[in-house]
């Protein structure tokens, strides 16, 4: 399959008559890099399809008036990210009777998982990783597995490169915490 930039994607959306070869090739570039990124925020694998399919629909609806101010990428991110968190809090309203915080339930899900390959190493990690606020386990996933840069970070999060610097370094204190004491 050919590969076309962001710029080449954008000027091929904006004609409606290869305006779905760009979304194809557009899905196609950053469907998996999504779908991991929306896979350490929500944990469960169909979850983590609903949301990917929401935020390229979203994406779908919003490129015609993306002004190109940031990455074609950071935007998608930025989508993802913002999709991620609004299922959460979506799922926490609809269980509220639940006695079990959603870390807890994420948690669980996480055992339960028939897509998780990790060691029992692996899975103390993730576990540890629920336990950080949202904030701190989105900017802990992004830096620790993705190896994002700070600058990058920002423009998806809106956040200064010092503040997520901070909270990396608040998340992996705690996390070294939880994994010395469990």
């Amino acid at each position: 399959m050919q590969q076309y930039t962001d710029e080449e994607l954008l000027e091929m959306f904006r004609n409606e008559e290869t305006r779905n070869v760009s979304l194809h090739h557009m899905i196609k570039t950053y469907q998996q890099r999504l779908y991991w990124h929306i896979r350490k925020i929500v944990i469960d694998h169909d979850d983590t399809d609903d949301v990917l399919q929401n935020t390229f629909i979203k994406a779908w609806k919003g490129l015609l008036n993306f002004k190109e101010e940031a990455k074609l990428y950071t935007w998608l991110y930025r989508i993802a990210t913002n999709e991620s968190i609004s299922f959460l809090r979506q799922k926490q309203r609809k269980n509220l009777t639940s006695i079990h915080p959603m870390e807890y339930q994420l948690s669980k899900t996480l055992e339960s998982d028939d897509f998780f390959k990790g060691d029992e190493i692996q899975l103390k990690l993730q576990k540890a990783i629920l336990t950080l606020p949202e904030k701190q386990r989105i900017v802990f996933n992004m830096r620790y597995y993705d190896e994002t840069p700070y600058d990058t970070m920002s423009e998806i999060l809106e956040t200064s490169a010092g503040a997520l610097k901070a909270s990396y370094h608040h998340a992996a204190k705690k996390i070294e915490e939880y994994l010395l004491n469990h």
